[in-house]
Formats: structure tokens, C-alpha cells, sequence
């Protein structure tokens, strides 16, 4: 069969977005209004493939000196296509996309698909194939999500606070504005603690959210008009995952960002969300995880779906 692989051009916006919009394994952040957003900080090697002139798959990628990455402006990545295309052909593809990164001289080609609890038909033909080629698992991260779809599991000290916290003044609120959550709590917070800034500035979550309303929300818990703590989510058609979630000084007397994430667990549970998402818990330390925040998530309710990373060398 005849492929044809082209890098990504702004020509092509349109018909990525369509594939994106009807593929199998792909969400929001896939759409090219999200992932150019920080297209500065990225020199953008995505591509479509075509089989004799029809679009059959996208990769979601770029460039850095000789390796191509899955994209790493992307919590996740990998290879994009339709329902119906069978595993043969995606094992076709990965062979034409090796071929032409060999051709471009690269290197490296480094994978990250989606975990695997995003689709429930399934998304690992693309893994096997490039295991078969060659590639290693570079690293695996525990990555905690609540499966919404079986009774919850929040721990009996968390809902015996939870309890105790209804009784109090809490008022709980879908906002239209970041900047109370940004400027008073999430930024001030990860600086304190972490001499560290949100991956997303103010302006560029607000940009993102107006391009995306129903995909990215922003919940907020306020006692007597303060802000007290807040959770960014990114919700997908089966998922919800926790972007962003802190608390202020005040709110961790209160454990108010435990009251809002247990409100957010059942409310999404009721809308028949599939999983609740809350994302890795690496560490740079020995152990590679941070044991206080395993243990806060999995009192929650979560359990560990890992990660994979992937790296296969281009010969």
C-alpha cells in the first residue's frame, strides 16, 4: 500500500482537527488551538499520514536537536487514528513514520501514549509494534485515577472530615475567571513550597479556556468571600483529570481542598464520567515517587494506572 507522510503546515489545520475530532484515542489537547499555544517553546515535527490520498492517522510531535518526541508540550501523545483501522495497518504506519524520522535523520524517537484508562476500546497496537522494533520502556510513572464506574473507595478519615466540613460555611463555585485561583492561591502556594510556577501563566489557561469552555473548568471553595482553594479540570469525554489543585494557609485548616475534591469525585461519578484523573506523583528522589502524595490520592480513592515512556533508536 502506498503511504505518503507530510509534516504538519498550517494548511493542514482543518484536516487535522476533523480526524482529531473522529479519531479513537485522541481529546481536546490534540487540537492544534491547544497545542500551539506554546508553539514558541517548541519546534513542531507533527505529522499525517495518508494511504494513497486519505488521511488515516496523525502523530502529535516535535523536534529537539536530533530525537522527535511524542509531543512534550502534551501530558500524553502517541499515534492518532480512526475506530475502524485495524492493527495491521497502524503496525504499516509506524513502519512509514520510522522510516521517514530515519530519512530526516533523527535519532531518536521518543513514544508516550495515553493511559490506558482514557479509551475503553482499547489503545496499545502502536506500543506492541514499536516493542517489536526495537523500542524499550524508558521509565514508567504511577499515574492515580478513581474509576467512577465501580463503588468509591474514599478513605474513613477523609470522609469523617469531609462530614465535619459541610457543617462549616463552605461555598463551592464553577468560575468564569482564573485570576482569584491563580494570583491568591496556585501561584503564591507553588512558589512557597516549591519555587516553582504553574506549567500554564494565567493568560494562557484563560486563552485555552476560551477555546475550550467545555473542557477546562475552573472549581473554587470560598469562606466568607476569601478564597480558600480551587481545582483546575480538564474534562474529556470519558475523564476528568485534576490539572491543577491547591489550597491556601487557611484552606489546609479546613481541608478544604479534601472537601472539593470529594464534591468533584461525586458530582462526576453522577454525570457517568468513566475515571477521575489526578495525575503522576514522580519524585526526583531515591524512590522515583512522592509517598505523601500516593498516600493523599489513594485515601481519595485512587489506584495506579502507570504511564509508559517509550524510546526506540532509529537505525
Amino acid at each position: 500500500m502506498k503511504y505518503t507522510i507530510k509534516k504538519y503546515s498550517q494548511d493542514d489545520y482543518s484536516i487535522w482537527n476533523d480526524f482529531v475530532a473522529q479519531a479513537k484515542n485522541a481529546t481536546f489537547l490534540f487540537h492544534r488551538d491547544f497545542m500551539e499555544y506554546h508553539k514558541d517553546r517548541f519546534e513542531d515535527f507533527s505529522l499525517l499520514i495518508f494511504e494513497e490520498e486519505k488521511l488515516r492517522a496523525v502523530l502529535p510531535a516535535n523536534k529537539k536537536e536530533n530525537a522527535v518526541y511524542s509531543h512534550q508540550g502534551l501530558t500524553y501523545g502517541g499515534l492518532v487514528y480512526l475506530p475502524k483501522l485495524k492493527a495491521v495497518k497502524v503496525e504499516l504506519i509506524l513502519d512509514e513514520i520510522l522510516f521517514f524520522l530515519k530519512e530526516n535523520k533523527i535519532d531518536t524517537f521518543y513514544y508516550k501514549p495515553i493511559p490506558d484508562f482514557y479509551f475503553s476500546e482499547g489503545n496499545k497496537e502502536a506500543d506492541f509494534f514499536l516493542m517489536k522494533r526495537g523500542a524499550v520502556l524508558e521509565r514508567k510513572e504511577m499515574n492515580l485515577a478513581i474509576n467512577l464506574t465501580a463503588s468509591l473507595k474514599i478513605s474513613k478519615s477523609k470522609m469523617k472530615h469531609f462530614r465535619r466540613i459541610e457543617n462549616l460555611d463552605l461555598d463551592i463555585f464553577e468560575e468564569e475567571n482564573f485570576d482569584p485561583f491563580w494570583e491568591k492561591i496556585l501561584e503564591p502556594r507553588l512558589a512557597e513550597k516549591f519555587s516553582a510556577k504553574p506549567v500554564h501563566s494565567k493568560e494562557e489557561i484563560s486563552l485555552l479556556r476560551s477555546k475550550f469552555p467545555k473542557n477546562i473548568r475552573q472549581y473554587s471553595a470560598y469562606r466568607n468571600d476569601e478564597i480558600i482553594a480551587g481545582i483546575t479540570i480538564f474534562e474529556t469525554k470519558n475523564v476528568v483529570k485534576s490539572q491543577y489543585g491547591a489550597t491556601s494557609k487557611i484552606g489546609e485548616e479546613f481541608r478544604a481542598l479534601d472537601f472539593l475534591f470529594i464534591n468533584l469525585i461525586h458530582k462526576y461519578k453522577r454525570k457517568g464520567k468513566h475515571f477521575f484523573d489526578m495525575g503522576i506523583v514522580d519524585d526526583e528522589n531515591e524512590s522515583g515517587y512522592n509517598l505523601g502524595l500516593l498516600a493523599q490520592k489513594e485515601e481519595l480513592g485512587c489506584t495506579v494506572y502507570n504511564q509508559d515512556f517509550y524510546k526506540i533508536a532509529i537505525k
